[in-house]
């Protein structure tokens, strides 16, 4: 299945009536819960002042200045997204604007391009009754280093709700899991007669101990990994 992690930020709030605009999309692609590697990620001029809202994204008239109008990058943004599952936090939010921004021209609206659409900010408040869901929240939650989130950007935000969104459903819970004949995940499906099941024990390919290594090198760089060894003391000289 392929599934892009979507965000964008805007001038303001108000998408219904146009009056804000997108001013950075950022989009994050994933096959089979795999990142691709892949990534959309664009700053826009928005034909307006972007007003408060550069507290937020830290997006100045400025820098946007030179920047391509949405016109100029629609048909690009639609073949990286169509088709794919989205997976956004608040989504109601970033489809609005996107909905918004392609009906300006007459294109096709996000939402038909991409029917299927996953809220994370959902997902965590069934998850997590009563518990903060923002993007922050959750990386506290889940141990994600998001120290250098200063400010709101789309493609670093799409990046850690990749990060977020595997946590979530990694469903490591389960002993069973990944296994083609478990019906359950329940103890007493593996016994059977008074006897416990033989498990299949799969083993790692080379290429996925070698995938496995990468993801734990990539996160050692962005702080302490439990899973790496501790790095030895550099002697002084």
């Amino acid at each position: 299945m392929r599934q892009i992690f979507l965000d964008t930020e805007t001038t303001g709030l108000d998408w219904r009536s146009g009056a804000d605009r997108v001013v950075e999309i950022g989009c994050v692609e994933m096959e089979d819960r795999r990142l691709t590697g892949r990534t959309y990620h664009v700053y826009l001029n928005p034909e307006r002042d972007v007003g408060d809202s550069e507290r937020i994204h830290g997006l100045s008239d400025a820098f946007l200045a030179d920047k391509p109008l949405y016109a100029a990058i629609a048909a690009e943004f639609e073949a990286f997204v169509a088709g794919a599952e989205l997976i956004i936090h608040n989504a109601s939010f970033d489809i609005g604007f996107l909905n918004m921004e392609q009906e300006r021209l007459r294109r096709t609206k996000v939402s038909v391009l991409c029917p299927q659409v996953i809220d994370t900010v959902k997902v965590a408040k069934e998850m997590f009754p009563g518990k903060k869901a923002s993007l922050d929240a959750l990386c506290d939650r889940y141990a994600i280093n998001n120290a250098h989130r200063t400010l709101h950007g789309a493609l670093l935000d799409a990046e850690l709700l990749a990060e977020v969104y595997l946590a979530m459903t990694r469903g490591q819970e389960s002993l069973t899991i990944g296994l083609d004949d478990a019906p359950t995940t329940t103890a007493s499906s593996l016994v059977l007669g008074g006897e416990r099941r033989p498990l299949r024990v799969l083993r790692a390919s080379d290429l996925e101990v070698a995938e496995h290594e990468k993801v734990l090198a990539d996160i050692g760089k962005k702080g302490p990994c439990l899973w790496l060894p501790p790095q030895e003391a550099v002697p002084s000289t």
